[in-house]
């Protein structure tokens, strides 16, 4: 069993008080980071280009940049569908998305938050397909939320996750090289002709933002991944979008709910790899077996302080010997 909690990581000072709640909101949880130990991985978004969680994604499937790409470009072949392509053709997709001005610059909502039809995305396709002619781009279809896009030869520059765009800001990653010059007139061209689309009057009516952008990412093989599918695991994201917004009351109420309906049915099992995620580092808990800690007094992996004697007082001697680090589990989430 491997558990992976995207968003299970809030920055100081919410974190230290968010771990006063976490024993009671979940018990197994915190029994499991106490009897664990843990490797901590920094994974700074800057030259990544995408978030932690896909940074954990990428590498669990043995994504080897070539030389110059970030580590977002693999996120092409890793979100492919199905595909007759040749395994060594790069991949580039482009997501729909809304893109507004803000305070500090231009935000941008994902796909995933837009309800987006099968019937909106056939029809901005069409009119896609107009604009693209005589650019040097193709776009195929590929998905209600993602179409596949050829780009022209020679096109390699590297653009971030739309996923990490949508958590920052347009502005941090909307590069002004001269290699995106013609993705970034074409993007501007789609912008202007699906304002007043018929799609978007509908989605007004609906209540919906418009579909005004789409974000282009990827650019890798999939010969560069390695070890597709090598691994099984189970991903539970609902702490995600409450860290996001700093929701913490939302997030202490999605812990519980994730103890109730994944940790503790679990029982006394342990998960052979726990994978937590934050802004930018990611946590990896692995069942701390180590020969001594049998030694130990029962509830010392829990933190918990009992009066000491017999075994009890002979197993604390062991213990000031022989620290596990995952007794101060706090002190790094």
């Amino acid at each position: 069993m491997q558990i992976v909690l995207p968003g299970a990581l809030p920055e100081q000072p919410q974190a230290r008080e968010l771990s006063k709640h976490l024993s009671s909101a979940a018990p197994t949880l915190a029994r499991w980071l106490a009897g664990g130990r843990a490797t901590v991985t920094p994974a700074p978004t800057a030259d990544a280009r995408c978030t932690p969680f896909e940074q954990w994604l990428l590498r669990e499937q043995g994504f080897a940049p070539r030389g110059g790409q970030a580590l977002a470009s693999g996120l092409g072949p890793l979100w492919l569908k199905e595909s007759t392509l040749p395994d060594a053709e790069d991949i580039w997709l482009a997501e729909l998305t809304h893109i507004a001005p803000s305070r500090d610059g231009a935000v941008l909502i994902p796909a995933a938050q837009l309800s987006i039809t099968d019937a909106h995305s056939a029809a901005l396709l069409e009119n896609a397909r107009l604009l693209f002619e005589g650019t040097g781009f193709i776009v195929h279809a590929h998905t209600t939320s993602r179409w596949r896009i050829s780009p022209p030869a020679g096109f390699a520059p590297s653009f971030a996750s739309p996923e990490l765009v949508s958590i920052t800001s347009v502005n941090d990653w909307w590069t002004q090289q001269e290699d995106t010059r013609p993705w970034r007139r074409l993007f501007n061209e789609l912008q202007m002709s699906w304002f007043n689309h018929p799609v978007n009057d509908e989605r007004a009516q609906q209540g919906l933002p418009p579909i005004n952008g789409l974000w282009l990412f990827g650019g890798a093989s999939r010969q560069q991944l390695s070890a597709p599918g090598a691994q099984e695991y189970a991903i539970y994201d609902a702490l995600y979008e409450y860290t996001v917004k700093q929701d913490w009351g939302g997030w202490i109420a999605a812990l519980g709910h994730l103890e109730q309906t994944v940790f503790a049915p679990a029982g006394q099992s342990t998960p052979e790899r726990l994978v937590l995620t934050g802004r930018e580092r990611i946590v990896e808990i692995t069942p701390d077996r180590r020969w001594w800690r049998k030694f130990l007094p029962p509830g010392r992996s829990q933190g918990k302080k009992r009066p000491l004697g017999g075994q009890q007082a002979e197993g604390a001697a062991w213990g000031r010997f022989f620290k596990p680090s995952s007794d101060n589990w706090s002190s790094w989430w």
